[in-house]
């Protein structure tokens, strides 16, 4: 019993000298990237660029087989190589070579001018037209859904292979979510002479980004309705494929899309491949360097 009132005692002596000791900080626990990821943080392909505010990612062709809103701001000048090889189901391999040149132009407008010319199922390489096209944006970037483009083109025909033709196109695109773009193309196409081929179709894509404005890679696909006019029973061509892009520097990009043939009448297989390069002379270009929740901070 003695025993335990001294040691009683001698705990009360020491608890005052014990409570005035400073307690030893806990090592600091940082948190970083609350409710965020790399997936989720702005990039800089979605910053606005030029007067009509689209995001940076439209400037450089996304989708090789659908047009989205305008490719070059005002002043700006791009070129690009295009090669697109089909391999129709038994016949021998086509190829369609292209150079385009494109200028941006006030008012929300975009002209371009190709060279066409192909080597066909003999071997043989020859001209086969030009074609100058011309697109007008309806908005700003933004302004309403789907920021709806018209476009037009004439296509002036080598006639030793067919007759000159016009397309007119409805172009859609936008971003669904952050890294993720779609686009979509409604298209009428009619020869002005000879058997007067017509061509309904239509073509969709999504992409997804997966390093900002390096990688990028999708789906596109494109349905084709096409006949001479005189027939009544017309072949529908379905094609549907993956599509990646890489953007070696800011003002080049390589797009590659082999498409698969769904239905008897498509080839059984299309290949797309885009070779781009922008100058980027007019003054409404800017060098991103930061996505633009970023820039004022």
């Amino acid at each position: 019993m003695k025993t335990q009132i001294v040691f009683f005692a001698a705990a009360i002596a020491v608890l005052p000298a014990w409570a005035d000791e400073a307690p030893t900080p806990l090592p600091a626990t940082i948190v970083q990237g609350v409710g965020t990821s790399p997936r989720t943080e702005p990039v800089a392909e979605a910053a606005p660029v030029g007067p009509y505010n689209q995001p940076e990612w439209t400037t450089a062709r996304r989708f090789p087989t659908t047009r989205v809103y305008l490719q070059q701001t005002p002043w700006d000048v791009g070129v690009e190589q295009w090669v697109k090889a089909q391999y129709p189901r038994g016949e021998a391999p086509n190829y369609l070579f292209e150079e385009e040149v494109e200028l941006g132009l006030p008012g929300r407008l975009q002209a371009d001018i190709y060279e066409n010319w192909i080597c066909d199922r003999t071997g043989k390489v020859q001209h086969d037209s030009v074609s100058t096209e011309m697109r007008w944006a309806l908005a700003d970037w933004g302004k309403l859904p789907g920021n709806p483009t018209v476009y037009a083109e004439w296509t002036f025909r080598n006639h030793t292979l067919g007759a000159d033709r016009y397309e007119v196109k409805l172009l859609l695109g936008d971003q669904i979510a952050q890294r993720w773009h779609w686009g979509a193309n409604v298209v009428f196409e009619q020869e002005v002479g000879q058997s007067r081929t017509r061509e309904y179709s239509g073509d969709a894509a999504i992409g997804y980004t997966v390093i900002d404005r390096k990688l990028s890679v999708g789906l596109e696909l494109k349905v084709e309705n096409e006949a001479p006019q005189s027939d009544k029973l017309t072949p529908i061509e379905v094609d549907l494929g993956p599509s990646i892009q890489w953007r070696p520097t800011n003002n080049t990009h390589l797009d590659v899309v082999p498409l698969v043939g769904l239905t008897s009448d498509s080839p059984h297989v299309e290949i797309w491949i885009v070779f781009g390069y922008d100058f980027g002379s007019g003054p409404a270009r800017k060098e991103i360097t930061a996505p633009v929740s970023m820039r004022s901070q």
